[in-house]
């Protein structure tokens, strides 16, 4: 965490045990040594059931970032645990990252970039595309996807977003349409869903063939929402014409199955395709932000929760 963050939990009365030693293994021991409050974590650490029995003090469980696929929110809810997150803290990150990553694909930055520093000076061969006039389509319309359209609406775009919670709110930077709709418009595909095991490989072949247009396909989510290997295939296709990720489906690249490092032998293969190590959120401003935005979040709580 940045190390604002004791200062910050001091101001509200927060007294913090700030271990990043400790494993895993050592974790449940240290949640039964004292009677905590809250607990904090990144994604490394799964936040179980087991685990919480270890801590019945418990109140609040706070992710340090905005994906929560690392906690078992049912069981959090079965102890009457709240699960407090900070996507307000680095959806501005993301949202100009996926601008980032959509200039990337769509100009070819990346390639160029190899090219010339190999001593090769290809104009033409890199001539790209304006994401003026595009029709960009985004899956999920939460904090990532909004930040995203909000940085688009100087391109001269027109951004659609399919979100299946019927409570989305939209606003003027993008229309809420159909995935149906979405399919038949959209030339750039854009991911803003949490994983979860309903959105497994969300954005699999099925999905990737219904788009009317060959699309630009960016991943700044979460890569087990997409199907790689479908997306192997279609890019082979030319359905895809290229992709930005920021996520893998395996980001352990040591780990590796024989399948998963074929898949990505192939995507790596690909000119059109541009990878980045889960960055899309990281930043200094966002490491420091998501340390205000939790700051707020345990101050609200512990108010509501006085006595």
């Amino acid at each position: 965490m940045h190390p604002s963050l004791p200062d910050m939990l001091a101001e509200i009365g927060v007294q913090l045990h700030y271990r990043p030693d400790l494993t895993a293994a050592e974790v449940p021991a240290a949640l039964a040594a004292h009677p905590y409050d809250g607990l904090m974590v990144r994604s490394k650490l799964r936040v179980t059931a087991a685990l919480l029995a270890h801590g019945p003090a418990l109140r609040w469980v706070a992710r340090a970032g905005a994906g929560v696929d690392n906690i078992d929110e049912e069981a959090l809810a079965a102890v009457n645990v709240t699960l407090l997150n900070a996507p307000e803290g680095n959806q501005d990150a993301v949202g100009e990252f996926a601008v980032g990553l959509l200039l990337s694909v769509l100009r070819n930055i990346g390639r160029a970039d190899r090219e010339v520093r190999a001593g090769q000076w290809r104009r033409e061969a890199n001539r790209g595309e304006e994401v003026g006039g595009k029709v960009i389509g985004l899956i999920g319309y939460g904090h990532m996807g909004k930040a995203f359209a909000r940085r688009l609406s100087g391109f001269g775009c027109t951004v659609l977003a399919y979100d299946h919670d019927p409570n989305c709110a939209p606003d003027q930077y993008a229309t809420l349409v159909s995935l149906t709709e979405l399919q038949q418009r959209a030339e750039v595909l854009s991911l803003h869903i949490p994983y979860s095991a309903a959105n497994h490989h969300f954005v699999n072949e099925a999905l990737l063939v219904g788009f009317q247009h060959p699309i630009w396909l960016l991943n700044t989510a979460r890569g087990e929402v997409l199907d790689h290997a479908a997306l192997v295939r279609q890019l082979a296709t030319g359905h895809v014409r290229g992709a930005g990720l920021d996520v893998l489906e395996n980001e352990k690249l040591a780990t590796l199955t024989p399948a998963q490092r074929a898949t990505l032998d192939a995507l790596e293969a690909d000119p059109n395709v541009v990878f980045t190590p889960h960055i899309g959120g990281w930043t200094h401003q966002s490491y420091h932000r998501i340390n205000e935005v939790l700051t707020r979040k345990i101050h609200d709580f512990l108010r509501r929760h006085a006595g």
